[in-house]
């Protein structure tokens, strides 16, 4: 499930396609709330799709999915919400969402949340913009980790690494044993992201990285030197040419036996695995650089709903959001894709995988969670200045004090900018 999160709708070339005609196109027909969906990826279109039917069966109306490849509904958001949207659409907690709130792009839902059951306060906090209203209906949430197959670490006699020093030996024997040590694509923009997130919180801790991504930290800080640096010094063990890779591919040659291990969320490297080899998916933790920060903090993204302003059909669009925030809802969706984690208290975790059992110790023991850098940051910063920053590192890591400085300029125009 990609997260690209490009937000150049305004800006991209005359030969892009608009999201409203793509979604047009896709139309299943006249009448019924609508509902647009970035759930390309046959895992979770099959389960979005189950958990709709799910709605319609209760209410005896009609859910109309438009559904548009991942990466063009992200890159096309910003003129899709301006243009005619769906009733309904699929994004993301955090800075995604406060984005388009303060644009005036969503719908105000405070009135649904007065009447919601099972969320925390955690989650109410990540659907509330910055004007104290509610626009989000949190779904799931996936945490990322480094992932591995048990099978490779038990032939092989690997240990878990808890620190970086152990990581980075652990990759430097995996590559004398035949294997690529990081299986690693980043085609696609976004991929990278948690490796540089992970580095960050590891190396300057959780308060640090938020500070930076908020704006308020310098990008050619001696600490953030340090994490272009250490990453520099992992670079030899990922897989070469990652900017002309996607994370599909990179998954695959870890269910292939081919890699040993890959920085990415839940969901990602499961879609890769066929159902008899799954249970063979395990992950860790993130190691620990500074002992100061440990292991504390997680990243672990959350998706939901969002009602746009334009809204045609209003009172059909809230009906589907109720029973979008439902527990019932999310069983209907983790049924066909065990690869999230429901944030509703009073879903059914009974079916569980040891995979989602774990990932919900990691999320709920973490002292702080972030929600991945192009959450975590304004969308044009994210999506003008660090996907190209991180591309540009990959294929030349020696120059970071010009990178960082690269970066820095930039920042300070966007972060002034009105």
């Amino acid at each position: 499930m990609s997260r690209r999160t490009l937000l150049r709708g305004a800006a991209v070339g005359a030969g892009a396609v608009a999201l409203p005609s793509v979604l047009a196109a896709c139309s299943s027909g006249p009448g019924g709330v609508t509902m647009g969906s970035n759930a390309s990826d046959p895992v979770p279109k099959k389960a979005f799709a189950a958990a709709f039917t799910a709605y319609e069966k209760k209410s005896k109306k009609t859910v109309r999915v438009n559904t548009v490849n991942h990466e063009n509904f992200q890159e096309n958001i910003n003129r899709y919400l301006q243009g005619t949207p769906d009733d309904v659409f699929m994004w993301f907690a955090g800075n995604r969402m406060h984005y388009f709130a303060q644009k005036g792009l969503l719908s105000d839902i405070s009135d649904l949340w007065r009447d919601f059951d099972g969320f925390s306060e955690a989650l109410k906090k990540q659907s509330t913009g910055l004007d104290g209203k509610q626009y989000l209906v949190p779904y799931y949430y996936y945490p990322w980790a480094v992932f591995h197959r048990k099978s490779v670490f038990r032939e092989r006699g690997y240990d878990i690494p808890k620190t970086f020093d152990q990581y980075r030996a652990l990759a430097k024997q995996m590559q004398k044993d035949g294997l690529v040590p990081f299986a690693f694509g980043d085609k696609d923009g976004w991929p990278a992201m948690g490796t540089f997130d992970y580095l960050n919180m590891r190396a300057n801790g959780y308060d640090f990285h938020i500070a930076l991504l908020r704006g308020e930290k310098s990008w050619n800080s001696p600490q953030v030197k340090q994490v272009f640096d250490l990453w520099r010094g992992l670079l030899p063990y990922h897989q070469r040419g990652a900017n002309g890779r996607t994370w599909q591919e990179a998954a695959q040659t870890l269910a292939q036996k081919k890699a040993g291990m890959t920085v990415l969320g839940l969901p990602h490297p499961g879609q890769q695995f066929s159902a008899a080899d799954r249970e063979d998916l395990d992950f860790f933790p993130f190691p620990e650089i500074d002992p100061a920060h440990g292991q504390d903090a997680v990243e672990a993204p959350i998706d939901g709903f969002l009602m746009s302003k334009k809204a045609k059909d209003r009172d059909g669009a809230k009906e589907l959001l109720k029973f979008l925030a439902t527990p019932q809802a999310e069983d209907s969706y983790l049924k066909s894709d065990p690869n999230n984690v429901a944030v509703n208290s009073g879903a059914d975790t009974a079916a569980y995988t040891p995979l989602q059992k774990k990932a919900v110790q990691l999320v709920s023991g973490a002292r702080q969670i972030s929600q991945f850098l192009d959450r975590d940051t304004r969308p044009d910063f994210a999506s003008t200045v660090m996907i190209q920053a991180i591309q540009q590192f990959l294929n030349k890591p020696d120059d970071i004090d010009g990178l960082v400085n690269d970066i820095e300029r930039q920042k300070k125009q966007i972060f002034s900018a009105t």
